[in-house]
């Protein structure tokens, strides 16, 4: 598996949101950017990512993900 591969999955599952990916092999750094996660929770947040890689993640082809998530405003405010 490769980050775009990864990035295809969660692109599919999460169809509001913009991704970046960064990894190889089975660990990968994911910051997901919006408005779907406006009012969530952190846990919440990586729910819904996590959901998407569920099965890879089951299977082991994923073994670690490192989630970051944003609303658009928040992205932008930390740039």
């Amino acid at each position: 598996m490769d980050a775009s591969t990864v990035k295809t999955l969660l692109q599919n599952h999460l169809l509001e949101c913009e991704f970046n990916v960064q990894g190889e092999g089975n660990h990968y750094d994911i910051e997901a950017i919006g408005e779907v996660f406006d009012g969530l929770r952190p846990v919440q947040r990586q729910q819904l990512v996590y959901a998407a890689l569920k099965d890879q993640i089951g299977d082991g082809s994923i073994h670690a993900v490192n989630i970051r998530t944003y609303t658009q405003a928040q992205w932008q405010a930390q740039a």
